[in-house]
């Protein structure tokens, strides 16, 4: 189940295949960065249907800036 925190691959799109953070959950869509290309400043809206869960969470402090996020989800990218 997707929530705030929650580590996902993107099944669809430009952004296909690689890792994100969950940021904020709708009912139909998902809030999401990465760090890089989607900064915690501009998050991408993205249906639930084309996120993948990958049961992993952030670490607390990660989501404090995109440096950190980018960080964890390389750590990320390693176990998956």
């Amino acid at each position: 189940m997707l929530e705030k925190g929650s580590v996902v691959r993107s099944l669809a799109g430009r952004d296909k295949d690689g890792l994100l953070a969950v940021m904020e959950i709708t009912d139909a869509a998902a809030l999401v960065c990465d760090g890089k290309e989607r900064p915690l400043e501009n998050p991408k809206r993205k249906n639930v249907r084309h996120l993948a869960d990958t049961g992993l969470r952030l670490p607390p402090h990660a989501a404090d800036s995109n440096r950190a996020l980018r960080k964890a989800l390389a750590g990320f990218a390693e176990r998956v």
